[in-house]
């Protein structure tokens, strides 16, 4: 999963050659930045650039909607290849093959001429696609009140000493 802005304009080919009949991948870069205070507490910023292919509808997608600078989030696949440059050396590149594409807008947000088409995407304020309830700490119960206690009528108790009792207490 990644978050980024497009590095360059997507580059659309159909396979077979025929447009109508070939199957449509659109290749481009992202590129990802971390932000973090170093040692000395200086902020440091790290980009990361990806190479990103898009099969069929998420290639039509970017061909119609995604340029440079454009704020994407992208699910996909990792993929290792290999391949022989032209001096003949086997060479190596990684690319994330899309599953999922997301379109959350632009860098700069302006309307210059790399933006969309008119009628096309606008964009919609980037939200994240998970957030955590806030934690609430649980409230003590309120110490219940005694309800008012009940006037007692105290009635001095008869005691005689002498061996006979006078009062009524039951023990």
């Amino acid at each position: 999963m990644l978050i980024g802005n497009v590095g360059r304009d997507p580059e659309v080919r159909y396979l077979d050659g025929n447009s109508a009949q070939g199957t449509k991948v659109a290749t481009f870069t992202l590129a990802t930045s971390e932000r973090y205070r170093d040692r000395n507490g200086e902020l440091r910023e790290n980009t990361e650039w990806h190479n990103i292919v898009a099969w069929r509808q998420s290639a039509d997608v970017c061909e119609k909607f995604v340029r440079k600078g454009t704020q994407l989030y992208i699910e996909g696949r990792l993929r290792t290849r290999s391949y022989t440059d032209s001096t003949g050396a086997k060479k190596y590149t990684t690319e994330i093959t899309v599953d999922n594409l997301q379109l959350l807008g632009r860098r700069d947000g302006g309307d210059d001429m790399n933006s969309a088409p008119q009628g096309g995407y606008q964009p919609q304020p980037a939200q994240p696609a998970y957030q955590q309830p806030a934690y609430q700490a649980p409230r003590p119960a309120a110490p219940a009140q005694a309800a008012p206690a009940a006037a007692v009528q105290e009635q001095p108790i008869d005691i005689n000493l002498d061996g006979g009792s006078t009062d009524d207490l039951p023990f």
